[in-house]
């Protein structure tokens, strides 16, 4: 039996997109394979890192300075922000990790045996509809307006996406609600999850002495997952709303 509370706790849980299923749950770290490449089937999750963390030692930059940076009427740090706790308050595991330079997302993957992909890959994978055959409402080699497929309603945006309510504290953001947690909204194109909407997501390729970010996040409308938005960050940029995710070659895939 439920209690009153109980029931009241997980009412709000579901509000939130916090409850879990046992499949989610044992899809995190779940790769498919796309394009030739094996993809992580969602973004690099606060669980993930802290496997990494706990094998390396590893600080990032925001925890050594006291914290990252949102934008609010300006560059603002925000004490105690980090990959840990992206808006002040510690994370879920299942959470994308946040807070992290290009550098420090390039040395995850690399503990995992993976990669970023460079901007090349990650449009093919976002927009390119490869899997043979498809599931309902994908055509197999149609080039999609969004990650998500025609629209960008099933994803997770300012506005013209889901309106789903983020993980961020009530009044600790003058915009937006934060991220989802990983694999709460419908899977897109190739069977991704996030590739539009939720977080930018780092890739390997250079723009002067930047490098690009794709796919938007939840501080942005849903124009800006279009795949002519080509947005790039200094490399050291550690901010709430962009995370990463990992590719590997099928030959370097371990048994």
């Amino acid at each position: 039996m439920i209690s009153r509370c109980g029931s009241t706790i997980m009412t709000w849980m579901l509000g939130m997109g916090l409850l879990w299923s046992n499949a989610h749950a044992q899809t995190i770290g779940q790769q498919s394979r796309v394009h030739g490449l094996l993809w992580d089937i969602h973004e690099m999750t606060v669980g993930q890192v802290k496997q990494f963390a706990a094998a390396s030692g590893f600080r990032s930059r925001a925890e050594q300075e006291g914290g990252g940076y949102i934008y609010d009427a300006g560059w603002e740090q925000k004490k105690g922000w980090t990959w840990r706790q992206p808006f002040g308050v510690p994370a879920l595991d299942h959470e994308p990790a946040v807070h992290l330079t290009f550098g420090e997302a390039q040395a995850i993957c690399r503990h995992f045996n993976k990669r970023l992909p460079t901007d090349a890959e990650w449009v093919a994978a976002a927009f390119g509809e490869q899997r043979d055959p498809p599931p309902a409402g994908f055509i197999r080699g149609k080039r999609y307006a969004y990650p998500n497929g025609d629209t960008a309603q099933a994803s997770h945006c300012l506005h013209g996406c889901s309106n789903r309510q983020g993980t961020a504290p009530k009044a600790s953001l003058n915009r937006g609600s934060g991220h989802l947690p990983v694999m709460q909204t419908t899977p897109g194109v190739n069977g991704l999850y996030d590739m539009g909407g939720n977080v930018w997501e780092w890739v390997n390729t250079a723009v002067g002495d930047e490098r690009i970010t794709r796919g938007s996040s939840w501080w942005y409308d849903a124009s800006r997952q279009l795949e002519s938005d080509v947005a790039s960050k200094p490399v050291d940029t550690r901010v709430a709303y962009v995370g990463f995710r990992c590719v590997q070659s099928v030959s370097n895939a371990r048994p």
